[in-house]
C-alpha cells in the first residue's frame, strides 16, 4: 500500500530518525503515538500524524493490533530509499519525471500532474494545484536525502541506483 502523507524534508535524516525514535517500542494507539512524536518533533498533532505514517511507510514503524509499535531494524539509506520509491505515493512517479537535465519542481510537477488522483481535483477545484505542487516539492526534497536525486543550482536530477 502507498501512502500519501509526506512531511517537510528536513536539513538531514536526524530529524527522521528523532521521529523513529519517538515512536513506542511498546505498541501504543495511534492518538498516543500521533502525539508523542508530535511533542518530541514539536510540531501539531496533524503534522505527527503524517510523521507516523512516513515513519510506517518506511518501514520505520508498523501497526499492530493494539496501535502503533518501533520497528528495531536499522535500514541502510539504500534500503529507506527503496521503501520510499515503492510505499509513498508519488515518489516514484516524481523520480521518473527526472533526467540527466536540471528540472524545476514545476518541471516535475508538469510531469506528475497527471498523477493526481481526481477526487482531490474535484475536493477542492481552487487548491489542488498549490497542495500537489508543494508535495512534490517535498517528494523531491526527500530523494535528495535517500540519494534518489540531487539537487543543482537549476533543478534536480535523477541519480542511477547504486545496484
Amino acid at each position: 500500500m502507498r501512502r500519501k502523507p509526506v512531511p517537510p524534508a528536513p536539513d538531514s535524516l536526524d530529524r527522521l530518525w528523532d521521529a523513529h525514535r519517538a515512536v513506542p517500542l511498546v505498541p501504543g494507539t495511534e492518538d498516543d503515538c500521533c502525539g508523542r512524536v508530535a511533542e518530541r518533533l514539536d510540531v501539531t498533532p496533524d503534522e505527527g500524524r503524517d510523521w507516523l505514517v512516513f515513519c510506517q511507510s518506511l518501514g520505520l514503524a508498523r501497526e499492530v493490533s493494539r496501535g502503533f509499535e518501533r520497528v528495531r531494524d536499522d535500514p541502510t539509506q539504500d534500503d529507506l530509499r527503496a521503501a520510499f520509491e515503492s510505499n509513498v505515493f508519488g515518489a516514484r512517479e516524481a523520480l521518473d519525471a527526472l533526467g540527466d537535465e536540471p528540472k524545476s519542481v514545476d518541471a516535475v510537477f508538469d510531469a506528475f500532474e497527471p498523477t493526481v488522483p481526481n477526487w482531490e481535483r474535484h475536493r477542492d477545484p481552487e487548491g489542488w494545484e498549490s497542495r500537489w505542487r508543494d508535495r512534490v516539492a517535498r517528494l523531491l526534497d526527500w530523494a535528495v536525502l535517500f540519494g534518489a536525486a540531487a539537487r543543482k543550482s537549476d533543478g534536480y536530477v535523477a541519480v542511477e541506483d547504486a545496484d
